[in-house]
């Protein structure tokens, strides 16, 4: 069996930046196992594979560990790659998902905007460990959607920040979420999955269903700039509307290929 298998790095202009995904177009599913074990062997954050519909596609996500349910940054490199390499014609692609429902994709230029639920997080109490797991710096609040959510003063404090992974693998939680207000952009943030065999993800597309709705509330706009800021860097154009958020960035190829199994 062959499959074909691309690699595009999502949220970035540049090769070699933003957040590398592999595409993995099916005719029908794979079994899970074979999927997940794709995925180990990618040893990326996410390999997504879809099948087409009548209506659109269908998505899933897999981590090097397990499904994932939502993930930003292989949706917009599964849309780049298939507008700029498997000749899909329209300007809009809808993807249909088990978790997260229906994700639009609409293409204008050489920008993706995605169209993706909002997941406003909320206050809770300090989770044991947290805090000293992200270096002891205190943060100005604690929060938790799908992902713990942790609030600072400053950008410096996100970029000098050096987690303990092995204490953050086990916390009960998909990933953990660090920002604050941006030097140059409105927010910036950092992600990290370590119990998702995710170290630290360069851009998460998944993290702004929450970061966005909670900048929009504390800078009382809806449309913000905000970066990633991991060493690949990611960029991103957001806005909140109502029950949903849009996401805007680029995406370019860099591997084009097939899996022999």
């Amino acid at each position: 069996m062959t499959i074909p298998i691309y690699q595009a790095d999502a949220f970035t202009d540049q090769l070699f930046g933003g957040n590398p995904a592999a595409i993995c177009p099916l005719t029908e599913w794979l079994p899970d196992v074979v999927m997940q074990k794709i995925a180990v062997e990618n040893n990326l954050a996410e390999t997504a594979f879809f099948v087409k519909t009548a209506n659109g596609y269908k998505l899933r996500w897999f981590t090097p560990e397990y499904e994932i349910d939502l993930c930003g940054h292989a949706t917009l490199a599964s849309a780049h790659i298939l507008f700029t390499e498997l000749g899909y014609q329209g300007d809009t692609i809808h993807f249909e998902t088990v978790k997260s429902g229906i994700l639009t994709v609409t293409r204008d230029g050489d920008k993706y905007t995605m169209d993706f639920p909002s997941r406003p997080p909320i206050v809770i109490e300090e989770p044991n460990g947290l805090v000293e797991a992200l270096g002891g710096i205190s943060p100005k609040s604690i929060l938790r959607s799908r992902d713990f959510f942790v609030v600072y003063d400053s950008e410096l404090e996100i970029r000098e920040m050096s987690p303990d992974f092995f204490a953050l693998s086990k916390m009960d939680t998909v990933g953990i979420i660090v920002t604050a207000p941006g030097d140059d952009v409105d927010f910036v943030s950092r992600f990290f999955a370590p119990g998702a065999g995710i170290p630290e993800d360069p851009v998460t597309g998944s993290a702004h269903c929450n970061l966005i709705p909670y900048w929009a509330k504390e800078l009382g706009k809806d449309q913000l700039h905000a970066y990633q800021i991991s060493a690949r860097k990611g960029e991103l154009w957001c806005e909140l509307r109502g029950d949903r958020v849009l996401m805007s960035g680029n995406a370019v190829t860099y591997l084009k290929g097939s899996i022999y199994i």
